[in-house]
């Protein structure tokens, strides 16, 4: 690829934002090349975050952050220039915000009782000790499709680690046993802190105004065409010499169909779907709507890409169950601090250094998390908001007779007070604002070899797959990391680059780690 090549975008989430960024910094190709097109209203994909005091604010999740991993994030951000320290990058930034506000939780997780649970025992049998040592040795090929309960007896899924660890990184029981082994060895620092969350760093504000905002404004500085509103409907393309070449992109904007010519030297970043797609929003009067794929364009490329070419992976896989890949979140916004003074007598932690408190016997599986304030760059110093999401949103509730996906903001609330037992006065001045999300955790569906393409998929010239839905070895889906790395990884291949990924680090082969994770296991 030359310095008059052109570089394109389909979809606006971090993967892409990420290799724009690489293409620049490491390609040498002049950022006036490189156009992103974002069918929403904002760039940032699942790393959303938008509102205001008066209308309340919103965001779908929050990811969690280490220092221990996330290799290609952190380096990647060591060049973006931070919005709020002049002088500083947005990883000196977060760094400095982690030194000041630690994470050590004293309430991860409550009972019935509103009794903070013992969490210093992970609650092991010898049985559970040994099913989780078989399966952590396992081969990918061996385990398959297995899910998790194919691996572990009914019994570990009562334990408190399967609250803390299940909740934190937001498994279900049916979900890969592949991708829980992964994660067990990804994050084995995690494992022997899982209880204080000691090892969960966190961004100074959420993860779009401290890591999308700073990431589009160097862009943007850099000459990137940063296209909102704008929805790729299909992909032109061609068989040459026996490989795959994208000639053209079919786009709707404003209503007006658009295409883009994709010429020879050209290449082509394909975010293969979303986890967030079809999501939608409620109020304090409103449900969320129900949405499927069908309202919206997120897989419908790759699925149409996919059909005939196995090298690039099979959507269905991952799409075909919303009842086993879906769950519900809610934002709150407050204007009165009684909420949050109730959580810091009750909790023992000040805002930003709890992480999640889980309700372990809550019928939808809820949890919440009181960030450092503010938690928006445009928040004002009266107001707080804080973050919540159950696994179980298809369930009755223990306080409302009916299930999350049904329930409004205001019944939402209603029954987090019931856990908390709170009176409903600290939340008189709420604003609750539901999200469902149907395909939130559709990466965690089991799957076999080959379901997910390569970045590069064999036998395609031109185009590479960003997102949570390739195959990068040893790392793990539903983290920042793995579409910055898939990013880092397409684009180096594609440009021919003399440069190494930074490999994930072998945690789970140092010698402290494994004994750390012993002792806590025998705890």
């Amino acid at each position: 690829m030359n310095t008059k090549s052109k570089a394109y975008m389909v979809g606006g989430g971090i993967g892409s934002l990420a290799a724009a960024a690489f293409l620049i910094r490491d390609g040498n190709i002049p950022g006036g090349n490189i156009t992103i097109l974002e069918a929403a209203p904002l760039l940032g994909g699942s790393l959303d975050g938008a509102g205001d005091p008066a209308h309340g604010y919103s965001m779908r999740g929050g990811r969690m952050v280490t220092t221990d991993n996330y290799e290609c994030t952190w380096g990647l951000y060591r060049s973006i220039p931070s919005l709020t320290l002049p002088g500083k990058s947005v990883f000196d930034e977060t760094m400095e915000f982690n030194e000041l506000h630690q994470s050590h939780s004293m309430a991860r997780l409550v009972d019935r009782r509103r009794a903070k649970v013992p969490v210093a025992s992970m609650g092991f049998s010898m049985q559970d000790r040994l099913e989780l040592l078989k399966l952590s040795q396992a081969t990918e090929v061996s385990l398959g499709a297995s899910r998790i309960t194919d691996c572990l007896s009914p019994e570990f899924f009562e334990t408190p680690f399967w609250y803390m660890w299940s909740t934190t990184f937001a498994f279900q029981p049916w979900h890969s046993a592949v991708e829980f082994k992964r994660y067990l060895l990804r994050f084995m620092l995690e494992f022997s802190r899982i209880e204080t969350l000691a090892g969960v760093k966190r961004t100074i504000y959420n993860q779009y105004d401290s890591l999308v905002a700073p990431l589009q404004s160097w862009l943007a500085d850099q000459g990137v065409h940063l296209i909102t509103g704008c929805t790729v409907k299909d992909i032109d393309h061609k068989l040459q010499d026996g490989q795959f070449v994208v000639t053209g992109l079919q786009c709707m904007r404003a209503g007006e169909p658009e295409t883009y010519v994709v010429h020879d030297g050209d290449v082509v970043f394909l975010q293969n779907a979303s986890m967030t797609d079809a999501s939608s929003l409620g109020s304090m009067t409103s449900a969320p709507a129900k949405l499927t794929k069908a309202d919206s364009n997120g897989w419908a490329l790759w699925e149409r890409l996919a059909e005939g070419r196995p090298q690039f992976g099979r959507p269905s896989v991952f799409n075909s169950s919303i009842a086993q890949a879906w769950w519900e979140s809610f934002t709150v916004t407050l204007k009165t601090p009684a909420f949050f003074d109730q959580m810091k007598q009750f909790s023992g932690n000040e805002a930003g250094t709890g992480g999640l408190v889980t309700f372990k016997d809550s019928n939808w599986l809820m949890s919440i998390v009181l960030a450092f304030q503010p938690h928006f760059a445009n928040q004002p110093a009266d107001v707080q908001v804080f973050w919540g999401y159950s696994l179980f949103p298809d369930r009755i509730g223990n306080f409302i007779p009916k299930s999350m996906t049904e329930c409004n903001g205001a019944e939402i609330l209603e029954e987090l007070c019931g856990h908390l037992r709170f009176d409903l006065e600290t939340v008189a001045t709420a604003n609750c604002i539901p999200c469902r999300m149907p395909y939130l955790t559709s990466m965690f569906m089991p799957r076999e070899v080959g379901d997910r393409p390569l970045p590069i998929p064999t036998g395609s010239k031109n185009l590479a797959f960003v997102s949570q839905f390739v195959e990068i070895p040893d790392d793990v889906v539903f983290t920042v990391e793995y579409s910055v790395r898939a990013a880092q990884m397409a684009v180096y291949e594609l440009l021919n680059l003399d440069r190494k990924v930074p490999p994930v680090t072998p945690h789970a082969q140092s010698h402290l780690a494994q004994f750390d994770a012993l002792l806590k296991a025998f705890k």
